[in-house]
């Protein structure tokens, strides 16, 4: 049946594990807050370092000599867009299509209608002919013995 004293040491084996994954934990724990204050410090050398940079560019001195500006302020179209606003949205743009959809121009063709609306509204963008360009992409090159051979030859035997 055993020896009488082997449960007494298994009980005491066990505590002992557990003591030292206990002991582990602490150790771990100690770790991590100490890696966490050392990051913390590092933070905040950085953020004093860029503020020391901040100030090393800082013109605002400057803002005596230089003449003021006057800032135009523009009229921002943020509207933000909610269920009421996306209703009536919905209507004016409605109201517009019919009226469009009921012109006479619009009716006799489309296309051309279009055409002349965006040729009064949008501002007319020139657009450079690109040079060409060969098969490759690269440009094309005239060769030397092509400019050669396109004047007049003469055939001696």
């Amino acid at each position: 049946m055993g020896k009488p004293g082997s449960r007494s040491e298994s009980s005491t084996k066990a505590d002992l594990k557990f003591e030292k994954k206990l002991e582990f934990y602490a150790k771990v724990r100690d770790t991590v807050s100490g890696l966490g204050a050392q990051k913390a410090i590092v933070k905040k050398k950085k953020l004093r370092s860029r503020q020391k940079k901040l100030k090393a560019y800082d013109l605002s001195s400057f803002s005596e000599f230089l003449p003021e500006l006057k800032a135009k302020k523009q009229p921002t179209s943020e509207f933000k867009l909610n269920c009421k606003s996306k209703k009536t949205l919905i209507l004016k743009e409605g109201k517009q299509l019919a009226t469009v959809l009921e012109h006479p121009a619009f009716k006799s063709d489309p296309l051309a209608a279009i055409q002349q609306h965006l040729e009064r509204t949008q501002p007319v963008i020139e657009v450079k002919p690109e040079k060409r360009k060969n098969k490759s992409g690269s440009k094309k090159r005239k060769d030397k013995k092509l400019k050669a051979s396109a004047g007049p030859q003469s055939m001696d035997m």
